[in-house]
């Protein structure tokens, strides 16, 4: 099964060509495109004693490619991808969401949250479609009922503060800020200019102003950050997966990221290369859709996985502080996943302290200063119960920023993506929570390390736990000195 799997990812990433070929080269974000997904689901990444409670055993192969299309040519399109595939039925709390007597209470939620769900017009639906009489007008109803309550967000955590970002609890300080008795350099001064390794301008052949080349000594502590993390992971108990970077809408939507707003974070390839497929933002939608479908015994959980993948992200914002390596269209981070029961309702948001308390010690051990914040209402997004965010101060940009964050999603993700486990206690089957946090995104990773570390000759200490990942290396030398307008001219001349 391994060897299936293997060769499922190789042919996503090798698509990636044909999903290019003929008029249709160009990457855009989604807007009223295609909504489907995998036909069907991908089990186990290896074989194990455990038990599944799955009504359908069988085992997704790779997509067999067609020898000859219905009119005797050469056909490169596997069948798999010719057959449109429908999301299962979203299982969503109906007893609770068409009940009258909560309305008001769903309606404060989603004003405190500032989301997009209306459900009183679930409820008219719901009415609408008790009384009609026609068959084929019936189900259209249902389709418009279902979809007006998939925008109904997840509940906040009793303890979440109400408002915007600037209402952000702060938690906890971890660290002290250094006293720099001189003029504190950005990342693309001291890693641009003085290191000579990172290139993040005249990239217009590529992306633009929101791209990045990390060459040399860079490249390696991108490398170190990763293994650095894994390492760390696989201590706690994490199992790593490879994940492929091509997901069909569906998954997306289900989680929690809407591929067709106007305000829409994702790529989205045309519609007719391979349904429109998108490029996952994060490796929590990979992970999240890896279990759709699936039906887990007790004991697997709760689960714990990480994946390390590549992020693409439309990022439209264009405030002139976060240039360089701040925001940008595709990074590389190491994501963890957990999946956990619902007994006692508890489990999920010990888990999302459990990956809390991970992401703090990893950034401790690097050395960073950084302050931890519980989310307002109005930044949890759709799915997120409760959403802790980690800033760390960037001396050069002389603001706090994100690095990291972690969430609970309690059934949100689990409904839509039929997500379940049997319980012991009821001997029925329920819903999962999935829980997420970040480890590692590898660009504020470096900005965090280089900008804080600096000191005023030319040295950059590196932190010691990532010595051993670095060939021995405890230093980058920066030479500030050089000229910056000499720097940009050679890399003109390269482009």
């Amino acid at each position: 099964m391994l060897g299936h799997c293997r060769l499922l990812t190789s042919t996503l990433r090798s698509v990636s060509c044909f999903a290019y070929q003929g008029q249709h080269r160009k990457m855009y974000s989604s807007q009223n495109l295609t909504y489907s997904v995998w036909s069907k689901k991908i089990k186990s990444l290896k074989e194990t004693p455990r038990k599944r409670f799955n009504t359908d055993s069988t085992l997704m192969m790779a997509p067999q490619v067609s020898s000859t299309s219905q009119r005797g040519e050469l056909s490169t399109e596997p069948e798999e991808w010719r057959q449109p595939f429908h999301l299962p039925e979203p299982e969503l709390d109906w007893d609770f969401l068409l009940n009258p007597e909560n309305a008001d209470m769903i309606y404060k939620n989603i004003s405190n949250r500032k989301g997009i769900g209306d459900i009183y017009k679930v409820l008219n639906l719901s009415k609408e479609l008790k009384k009609e009489q026609d068959e084929s007008k019936k189900e259209s109803l249902r389709q418009q009922l279902v979809s007006e309550a998939l925008d109904i967000p997840n509940f906040s955590h009793p303890d979440t503060v109400i408002g915007d970002e600037t209402q952000a609890k702060v938690v906890e300080i971890v660290g002290k800020m250094k006293e720099l008795k001189f003029p504190p350099r950005n990342v693309s001064e001291l890693a641009g200019r003085g290191l000579r390794m990172l290139r993040d301008e005249n990239l217009t052949f590529s992306t633009g102003a929101k791209t990045y080349y990390l060459e040399d000594k860079l490249a390696k502590l991108e490398r170190a950050l990763v293994a650095y993390t894994i390492d760390r992971l696989l201590e706690k108990g994490f199992e790593l997966v490879s994940v492929p970077d091509l997901l069909f809408p569906g998954v997306i939507n289900s989680c929690g990221f809407k591929t067709n707003s106007g305000r829409s974070q994702v790529y989205q390839l045309h519609e007719k290369c391979l349904q429109g497929a998108c490029l996952a933002g994060t490796a929590e939608m990979s992970l999240a859709g890896y279990f759709m479908n699936e039906t887990l015994a007790m004991n697997e959980l709760p689960k714990r996985m990480m994946a390390v993948s590549r992020c693409y992200r439309a990022e439209a914002a264009e405030r002139a502080i976060e240039k360089g390596l701040y925001r940008v269209h595709h990074f590389t981070k190491v994501e963890m996943f957990g999946l956990t029961a619902d007994e006692d309702g508890k489990e999920s948001e010990q888990l999302l302290q459990e990956i809390l308390s991970i992401e703090k010690e990893l950034f401790s051990d690097l050395g960073l200063y950084f302050r931890i914040l519980d989310m307002p209402t109005q930044e949890l997004g759709a799915p997120a119960h409760r959403k802790y965010d980690i800033e760390t101060w960037m001396y050069g940009k002389k603001m706090w920023g994100e690095i990291s964050s972690c969430s609970n999603c309690t059934d949100y993700q689990a409904r839509r993506l039929n997500i379940k486990y049997m319980s012991p206690s009821t001997g029925h089957l329920k819903h999962v929570h999935t829980v997420n946090g970040t480890a590692c995104a590898v660009p504020r990773m470096i900005t965090s390390i280089l900008e804080q570390n600096q000191e005023k000759g030319r040295k950059l200490p590196l932190p010691q736990v990532l010595w051993p990942y670095m060939d021995g290396e405890k230093e980058f030398y920066a030479d500030m000195k050089k000229s910056w307008f000499t720097f940009i001219k050679s890399l003109r001349q390269d482009a």
